[in-house]
């Protein structure tokens, strides 16, 4: 399984994945890591990534930058008004108040919503991806700002499902590079020590994000944040645009702001202006060539000047730098590093108010530009099942406040703060209320102003199937409210508890069983799970709840922990759960709780819309796909016409008769003039046929240019096959004892095999020469080889014949020397000597009774040696 995390940048988007080697991030079709962040519309296909980067200009109407400052917003939104003078597509108003990007697509007016054109982004990302893994991805990890919001957050995860992707979790981009700072680092204080503080400063085109981070040993927390959305690099461009534009009015009379397209050639070159500023501080030209009007313009600017200019955006970046330093409250001693991510955080100016602010010099430990998709890619696998990764805890938190609000018995509001700014997610609470009917719940922001949204609505929860007790009581109702990992709030579970009068006991088990509705026999404390009042009021939860805790960083308020669970009562006021008093123990009842349907009425699409969005973003990658092979049969046809053309008066011309060479070069000359004109747009299938066509006259021109090129090096070889096996006929001649032990008749196979080998490389050698390089060859490489491998199989059999092995000899007696005592080795036979002239006599017999030879006596008192095997 693939383990891939994403970092979707406002301007600019990276990709990493895990490997067994570590963290990588890879490149795409272009070799370069830096995807641009931005989608491009043409009449037959979409262009996406670093291909859409040259349409920017040239097709500005059909091309979507900034998409991602859209997501979840709707058309109305104060702050996405502000936004929409920098998105020179054709803005609408969708029927749910959401907005859309109308663009020309396929000859046809289209509108997009930014989460599909997000959705088109991830999907090219994601087919980078699988190209590079050679495998399919699937699962991954997206970063988002840490200010997002809940229905922006929902937005990207839709966005995901659209691409086919299923996102294990949103992480905010700070809290990403804190994990990719701190999971190598072997130096982490233990647990139980004091953390070591590390603020992240996060400057990137369009936004500041600051996140103060405290390290131990396995655990990274996120202690708090501060954001300015609207604070980035693209400001400070604009910044030089507006001085460049208000110069070239008095110097050239032009009004660069009054031509889309001359002004976003403005934008760029400013950009590049500023990140030569950022290494030099000497006065540096600007040059932007027939700009409009056909007039070329020129500007000078250096970095003091540019820093006046940028004045009050300096400024900003100081007050969110002090906002989060004065609610951490640490001393400079107390801080161990400041560490700089984000491309605009290379502007010097920027430095210097942090280092004047954390008295620290900003430090660069981590690649700034890709320092988030690590990190992603660190998370995604921590999350997968396939990778062991180094147990790690990440603890984030929410940035703003959230409340809940509901209605009591008397049309009186209810109000309670369950999230408080920078608590800790995921995290989830367990809240008591008391009703006889179904009621509502509502979650908003708290502080509306300090919200980067408009709308401070998070949803509507409805808890259903709320009844009052059989004595006409509240129902004891419990509601499980939770931020999960990607920061998104929902109402997990809510649950009623009922109580039941105690079953009397039955010794009998057939009484214990009765049968149901269906007539089944079912025993009554298995099929409903009970539990004594007690044990509710110390656990506090369906057991169900108590198996969500065991999910990852999940914590719950309840009467047992110690964190105080709310309990809201019929009249809409809060109080905290009594515990367990020393009273007389009453008559113990059992009590179950039954699970009650929540229905979530929140902003963002329907499953419906997403579908939808789906199946249009699969039309349009098959759309794509097509044109592409379309486009690529089109350009090989293009490719052998401009090929052929070529080698036909260079080494080919010689290998196609003059007659058939003008013939050729008509056909050719024809199929150019087709291409531009009628056949611009025209089916694979014709591109293929044509191409077909023109390769059924030139293949056997280039094979025969093949052929001859290496014709002779087959030739070749054959020959020194056949002075290999006409020295060793010789050798054998010769009696060389290398074939001494190969028969006659062998080598006699050996001789005609090489003479009809050889008569047949001189008669189609001849043949061949005589024939003009033109014409059809007499005898193909492949032929040539082919009756080389035939001789080399014959042959060699034969001449490989290994010699016999020789006949082994009986092995010698030896006679041992008298009265040598060398000892015989542990496994020989054992030998012994009888000199007496008693056993001469029997020893002989013994011999001739074996089929032996008599040994002969000399004398009366000779000695008899005599062989004995003893067991």
């Amino acid at each position: 399984m693939a383990v891939v995390g994403f970092d979707i940048g406002n301007s600019s988007s990276y990709i990493a994945v895990a490997r067994g080697g570590g963290i990588e991030t890879i490149a795409n079709e272009y070799s370069d890591r830096l995807t641009p962040t931005i989608v491009s519309f043409g009449e037959k296909t979409r262009i996406l990534g670093s291909a859409a980067k040259t349409q920017v200009i040239s097709n500005y109407k059909n091309t979507v930058i900034n998409f991602k400052r859209l997501m979840g917003r709707q058309y109305d939104d104060p702050l996405l008004q502000e936004e929409l003078p920098r998105i020179l597509n054709e803005k609408v108003k969708r029927p749910d108040g959401g907005i859309g990007i109308k663009v020309q697509y396929m000859n046809e007016k289209e509108t997009f919503t930014p989460e599909q054109v997000y959705a088109m982004l991830l999907s090219k990302l994601r087919m980078t991806a699988e190209a590079n893994l050679q495998t399919k991805v699937v699962d991954c990890v997206l970063s988002v700002p840490q200010y997002y919001t809940d229905i922006e957050r929902k937005s990207i995860l839709n966005a995901s499902t659209v691409a086919g992707l299923n996102c294990l979790r949103i992480i905010n981009d700070t809290t990403s590079a804190a994990l990719a700072y701190g999971i190598y680092k072997q130096d982490l204080p233990a647990p139980e020590e004091k953390p070591r503080v590390v603020v992240f400063v996060d400057m990137g085109q369009s936004s500041l994000q600051v996140a103060v981070s405290a390290f131990n040993k396995g655990k990274l927390k996120i202690l708090n944040v501060a954001s300015d959305p609207n604070l980035g690099g693209r400001d400070f461009d604009r910044v030089l645009a507006d001085h460049f534009a208000e110069e070239f009015k008095t110097k050239y009379r032009i009004d660069a702001k009054s031509n889309a397209r001359a002004f976003l050639r403005l934008m760029q070159e400013c950009e590049k202006l500023k990140k030569l500023m950022s290494s030099n501080a000497t006065e540096l030209p600007m040059n932007i060539e027939s700009i409009m009007d056909d007039k070329d313009v020129t500007g000078r600017m250096k970095r003091a000047d540019f820093e006046a200019l940028a004045a009050h955006l300096l400024k900003r970046v100081e007050a969110t730098l002090k906002s989060v330093q004065s609610q951490i409250k640490l001393k400079p001693d107390e801080l161990y590093a400041v560490e700089i991510i984000g491309g605009s955080t290379r502007i010097p100016a920027v430095k210097e108010l942090i280092k004047k602010i954390f008295k620290k010099d900003a430090s660069t430990t981590l690649n700034q530009d890709e320092a988030v998709a690590r990190g992603c890619a660190l998370q995604c696998a921590i999350l997968s099942p396939t990778f062991r990764v180094r147990e790690f805890n990440v603890m984030d938190v929410t940035p703003y406040s959230i409340s809940l609000l509901w209605k009591a018995a008397e049309g009186e509001e209810g109000e309670m703060e369950v999230f408080p700014p920078n608590h800790q997610v995921p995290f989830s609470k367990m809240l008591t209320f008391y009703r006889k009917d179904p009621f509502e719940l509502c979650a908003k922001y708290t502080s509306k102003g300090k919200v980067p949204h408009s709308d401070p609505f998070i949803g509507r929860f409805e808890i259903k199937n709320v009844k009052p007790t059989a004595e006409g009581e509240s129902s004891k109702v419990k509601v499980k409210v939770r931020v999960n990992g990607h920061g998104i709030f929902k109402v997990s579970t809510a649950s009623l508890m009922e109580k039941i009068p105690p079953q009397p006991e039955q010794n009998d088990k057939d009484a214990a069983e009765k049968p149901n509705e269906d007539g089944k026999v079912v025993n009554d404390a298995e099929a409903v799970p009970m539990e004594t009042e007690e044990q509710a009021n110390e656990n506090a939860e369906p057991a169900a709840e108590q198996e969500a805790k065991k999910e990852n960083g999940e914590m719950e308020t309840n009467e047992s922990s110690q964190t105080t669970e709310k309990k809201a009562d019929s009249n809409g006021s809060d109080t905290a759960d009594a515990g367990d008093k020393s009273e007389p123990k009453k008559a113990k009842k059992t009590v179950r709780y039954i699970d009650l349907p929540v229905e979530e009425i929140t902003h963002g699409f329907k499953l419906k819309d997403i579908n939808i969005f789906a199946e249009r973003e699969g039309q349009m990658i098959a759309q794509d796909k097509l044109e592409r092979e379309r486009s690529d049969a089109r350009n090989s046809v293009e490719e052998y016409v401009y090929d052929m053309k070529d080698k036909l008066y260079a080494h080919l011309e010689q290998f196609i008769a003059t007659s058939d060479r003008e013939a050729f070069i008509g056909l050719l000359n024809k199929t150019e003039n087709w291409l531009y004109e009628e056949g611009e747009d025209e089916t694979k299938s014709i591109y293929v046929e044509k191409l077909a066509k023109l390769k059924k006259t030139g293949d056997p021109i280039v094979e025969r240019y093949k052929e001859s090129l290496e014709r002779p090096e087959a030739f070749e070889e054959l020959g020194a096959c056949l002075q290999r096996y006409k020295k060793a006929l010789t050798q054998y001649s010769e009696g060389d004892e290398k074939y001494a032990h190969i028969e006659k008749a062998e080598m006699e196979k050996v001789q005609k095999l090489a003479s009809d080998k050889e008569a047949w490389r001189d008669s189609k050698l001849n043949a061949q020469n005589q024939l003009a390089p033109h014409n059809k060859p007499i005898v193909l490489v492949k032929d040539i080889r082919a009756e080389t491998a035939s001789l080399k199989a014959n042959c060699d059999k034969i001449l490989n014949t290994p010699k016999p092995k020789p006949k082994e000899e009986p092995p010698k007696d030896t006679e041992p020397k008298e009265g040598n005592g060398a000892s015989q080795p542990s496994d020989a036979k054992t030998e012994e000597t009888m000199e007496t002239e008693g056993t001469a006599a029997a020893a002989a017999a013994a011999a001739a009774a074996a089929g032996g030879d008599q040994p002969s006596q000399e004398g009366g008192g000779g000695g008899i040696d005599v062989d004995m095997e003893l067991d």
